[in-house]
């Protein structure tokens, strides 16, 4: 076995134990953390003009973000939060199309900038979500609902 081999084997059982260990909170920031790491790849193949790779890297992307946070949404508890997001991922699985066929780099950093600016809020979020269930006798807070937008996991 060689050391690419085996670097990539401990990042694949990394990945999984993380995964398996991951609460659902921690689940969907990996996809927005696994979808952003795709899109710097992509854009990096572009810069190398190695089409094969990126063609790769933004289908990883895409399906990170189409297969794993949109349909993760619970759009019946979500309600209007929801539906915009589900918009939100069909628009920027639309421009990593584009970014895919032209060697748009512009698409490219506006998909990141958009997944950067959602995990940052999730992220902020998780103080809050720990909080509440923790606490199971304190009422819900309103601040929870983002939180339950993702349900289908």
């Amino acid at each position: 076995m060689n050391a690419n081999t085996a670097t990539k084997a401990y990042a694949a059982v990394e990945i999984e134990s993380g995964v398996h260990a991951a609460d659902p909170h921690k689940l969907i920031a990996m996809l927005f953390q696994g979808a952003l790491l795709a899109i710097a790849n992509a854009r990096n193949s572009i810069l190398r003009k190695d089409i094969s790779a990126k063609g790769a890297a933004v289908s990883k992307a895409i399906m990170i973000i189409g297969d794993g946070l949109q349909a993760s949404l619970d759009k019946n508890v979500g309600g209007e939060l929801a539906q915009n997001l589900d918009a939100l991922y069909g628009f920027m699985c639309t421009r990593l199309l584009k970014a895919n066929l032209e060697n748009d780099i512009e698409s490219l950093d506006e998909v990141a900038r958009l997944l950067g600016e959602l995990k940052g809020a999730w992220d902020s979020i998780r103080p809050t979500v720990m909080a509440q269930e923790s606490t199971p006798m304190q009422p819900p807070m309103s601040n929870k609902q983002p939180a339950l937008v993702y349900g289908r996991m």
